[in-house]
């Protein structure tokens, strides 16, 4: 069971702020090839940023905090202004000269939802152990992501773990429920970066690639349903292994797999939606944790958790940004009773 204090409520969140770019494009190029940009959006962009946005849109009922490095720039301006518009706690979320504010050109194709990023890591790469003070916050749940795009927290020290699981470990000792989302990075350092962090981490979020290169079992090339869950499984025991407290949460865009460390399995099919309801698939992940973390804030059951979860993608999917095509979450759900299901049987 958590130690954390009943009285504590909230959710501090910490990690990547990034202006999102976001241009719809009506199919993606080959090198040195043209296609036609058919809109364009500025928004909100990186865990830390969507995960709290989200939460204001899903109508969240407790207090909202925030952590980062933003450049002393304009768009860090921009950062700053719209988090205090939005009721935001913004103490923790400082400004830097060094760095200009992390920014992603994203594209987004239309038909199929598919996004390619282009990214300048900026501000989010000075984020260190000295940015994190715990003692002004009483929050119920500290969230950190991504790890593997913060350059400074992925740093391994001599004693190899890295600073991410200092602070990850600072966090549960001040009575934190601790939630961790990755980045799905093409790189062999899943293996070196990640696990020392995990005995400090209560949630763990992981699309199916990220969880394929932490576990090595391979949950991309799978034939069936069937298969899948059982490769989810195999992928639970061996990231279990890694010490991650309590759930780990797959997600994809069939649904969600949920594994406890006391082997509890839940699966939860996302939604049908038509195609011509899908505009971009940018910000959805990070739109199912915003769903499952209130729903862990509120105490809920795992399987309420994933509806809200899937449902808040569902919603997110509406939109080519990351956020704006949420609703407060009592809307959200009843996108259930309008599209059915996904069929996964």
């Amino acid at each position: 069971m958590f130690k954390n204090d009943r009285n504590r409520s909230g959710l501090l969140v910490a990690g990547n702020w990034i202006l999102d770019q976001v241009k719809l494009i009506d199919k993606f190029p080959e090198e040195q090839s043209l296609v036609n940009i058919l809109h364009e959006y500025t928004s909100n962009g990186g865990s830390a940023y969507n995960i709290l946005m989200d939460l204001t849109k899903l109508g969240a009922p407790f207090s909202l905090e925030a952590i980062g490095l933003v450049g002393n720039d304009f768009n860090g301006v921009r950062i700053v202004d719209h988090c205090r518009e939005a009721g935001i706690d913004v103490r923790q979320l400082q400004m830097t000269p060094d760095m200009p504010t992390s920014y992603t050109i994203v594209t987004s194709v239309k038909n199929t939802g598919k996004r390619t990023f282009f990214h300048h890591r900026g501000a989010n790469s000075l984020l260190d152990t000295e940015h994190f003070d715990f003692k002004v916050s009483d929050a119920k749940i500290f969230h950190l992501g991504y790890l593997l795009l913060l350059d400074r927290l992925d740093e391994i020290q001599d004693d190899r773990r890295t600073k991410a699981s200092y602070v990850l470990e600072d966090a549960k000792k001040a009575g934190f429920i601790t939630s961790v989302d990755l980045v799905s990075e093409d790189s062999d350092r899943f293996a070196t970066i990640i696990p020392c962090s995990l005995p400090h981490v209560d949630y763990l979020f992981l699309n199916e690639y990220e969880a394929c290169r932490l576990s090595g079992v391979d949950l991309i090339n799978v034939a069936g349903p069937t298969e899948m869950t059982e490769r989810c499984n195999e992928a639970f025991e061996i990231v279990f292994e890694m010490g991650v407290n309590e759930w780990i949460i797959i997600h994809h865009p069939d649904g969600a797999w949920a594994g406890h460390r006391d082997g509890r399995r839940i699966f939860h099919p996302s939604l049908l939606l038509p195609q011509d309801k899908i505009v971009g698939a940018n910000g959805a992940g990070d739109a199912l944790a915003a769903g499952v973390l209130l729903g862990v804030h509120e105490d809920w059951g795992m399987e309420a958790c994933l509806d809200l979860g899937v449902c808040a993608a569902a919603a997110s999917l509406s939109h080519a940004t990351c956020s704006d095509g949420l609703v407060p979450y009592e809307e959200c759900l009843a996108l259930s009773k309008i599209y059915s299901y996904r069929s996964y049987s």
